[in-house]
């Protein structure tokens, strides 16, 4: 899938930041140029995502997996509920989400 693949290359040659608290703090700030959300993210989570992402002006994608297969897609051994890519690098995440 071209997400996935966008995704991942982001996160190698970009700046990404991975995690819910990191992310809701990197929001808060406008820091970010798309905010990407797990499919079973926890409410409160996704709540303040979709709240501070609208005040911050930064768009938001619903990924259609799961925060393990998100991570997996990362390259990290563990779930990732949100990430928010401040840098695509050679990613053409941004081209594909707009």
């Amino acid at each position: 899938m071209d997400i996935d693949r966008g995704i991942r290359v982001a996160v190698d040659t970009g700046n990404v930041t991975l995690g819910s608290d990191k992310s809701v703090q990197g929001i808060k700030l406008g820091k970010g140029k798309l905010v990407i959300i797990a499919q079973n993210c926890p409410v409160d989570i996704q709540e303040d995502v979709m709240h501070y992402s609208k005040l911050s002006d930064i768009p938001v994608h619903d990924y259609e997996g799961t925060s393990l297969e998100l991570g997996s897609v990362c390259g990290k051994p563990f779930t990732v509920a949100t990430l928010i890519i401040k840098d695509p690098g050679d990613s053409n995440i941004l081209e594909i989400m707009g």
